[in-house]
């Protein structure tokens, strides 16, 4: 296969870009001439150290990353006071203008080749958010595993955030768009959530849940039993 100029140009720079100085400028050379959107994600096989875009943003100094990451456009990866670590496994991809953000000990992170879609929040305070191997989240997704309280004698501002508990995703599983996750929530492995859903309970390993809040409505097995019946039919 022929290997065309921009391709040799996006190999050569990817080889010595990186979060230094140095490395942003190779970075941003690299991109020159790259496809746009999901097509750049190419440019993070280049390189170990994957490729976060020349407009991402990390301001976050317990920001652990594995090979191959891939940061489009305007990601931020933010630190407010006394937040914990944010790890992220391999080949993970985080599209554009999606925020990840701990505070107040919380933490986040990120399992093998999860895949998250623009616009999404990953704000984790007072307690963590998981997010297994090879989950799906879908554009517009929001995660948010702390609640501020609400008692009548003082302001809401004023009163201390408080938690259910971390939010746990099980490995594969796939969420729709807008889907929002709230605290002390367990999604399990290989389960579907549908758009725009609230999820405030758990969900079974391999489970469909739709609706506000979101209830199970069937199994991922139940589709096989019924594509069996049909055949048998």
């Amino acid at each position: 296969m022929t290997v065309s100029v921009k391709q040799r140009w996006a190999r050569f720079w990817m080889r010595f870009s990186g979060l230094g100085t140095y490395g942003k400028i190779a970075t941003r050379l690299a991109s020159i001439g790259a496809p746009p959107h999901k097509a750049a994600r190419s440019l993070a096989f280049l390189n170990k150290s994957g490729y976060i875009s020349p407009s991402a943003t990390i301001l976050h100094s317990e920001f652990v990353f594995g090979e191959h990451l891939f940061l489009g456009d305007r990601v931020m990866i933010f630190r407010e006071k006394n937040g914990g670590s944010v790890t992220i496994g391999d080949r993970v991809t985080i599209l554009r203008d999606s925020i990840v953000e701990t505070g107040q000990g919380g933490t986040i992170s990120i399992g093998d080749d999860a895949y998250i879609h623009p616009r999404c929040q990953l704000n984790a305070y007072v307690t963590g958010i998981q997010i297994g191997a090879g989950v799906l989240v879908a554009a517009n997704c929001a995660f948010y595993p702390h609640d501020h309280g609400i008692e009548p004698d003082q302001t809401i501002r004023s009163q201390p955030l408080h938690s259910r508990g971390p939010i746990v995703i099980g490995d594969s599983a796939w969420l729709g768009t807008g889907v929002i996750v709230l605290g002390g929530v367990h999604i399990g492995e290989g389960a579907v959530v549908g758009a725009g859903a609230v999820v405030t309970e758990d969900i079974v390993p391999n489970g469909i849940a739709v609706g506000v809040p979101a209830k199970v409505i069937k199994s991922r097995h139940d589709l096989r039993r019924n594509e069996a019946q049909e055949n048998n039919s």
